[in-house]
């Protein structure tokens, strides 16, 4: 089975972002990528030391995760090819195996990846403030809040969630 599949760089790519800022993480994943070949496998990834992804500013919980996920689709249990068949439910369940992969990182995949249309990152800070500003609340919502809202969003959540994050990067003059 080739495992140079765009599933798995996009998820090793997200869990480099995680918890960096744009600019940095660009870098850092470049020179992560750059290192173990492109397109990323598994085989790539097992292959380096902790040295050589501390060289390229991974951090040491970082490095795990990467050869968590290499080591679990290397080993067949995270399987690529049978995600877009599965519910997002059932996609969540198969990612959070990873350690590193939480639920917000499995949201993600599901929006960016498989570009699945009705999702909703309940854990995303960027909805959260979206959501608080439009929708005139006190502090952020909390996840049954905005499920609450959402359900006029429905069947396109996903849709709905980039138009929130791009209108706060919107710069009025």
């Amino acid at each position: 089975m080739e495992y140079g599949v765009p599933e798995f760089s996009s998820l090793a790519e997200a869990i480099v972002y995680q918890q960096l800022n744009g600019k940095a993480a660009v870098t850092i994943f470049n020179r992560f990528a750059a290192l173990a070949g492109q397109p990323l496998t598994p085989a790539g990834i097992l292959k380096l030391s902790d040295e050589q992804m501390r060289s390229v500013g991974l951090s040491k919980q970082k490095s795990a995760y990467l050869k968590d996920l290499a080591a679990k689709t290397a080993a067949g249990l995270l399987d690529f090819s049978k995600l877009p068949k599965l519910s997002d439910e059932e996609v969540i369940d198969h990612l959070t195996q990873v350690k590193g992969i939480g639920i917000w990182t499995a949201h993600m995949f599901l929006i960016f990846a498989l570009r699945r249309p009705n999702v909703l990152p309940t854990g995303d800070y960027g909805v959260q403030m979206a959501v608080k500003k439009y929708y005139k609340k006190r502090r952020l919502p909390n996840p049954k809040d905005m499920e609450k809202i959402a359900r006029a969003w429905e069947p396109y959540r996903s849709v709905a969630c980039w138009y929130m994050w791009r209108s706060l990067d919107i710069k009025t003059v």
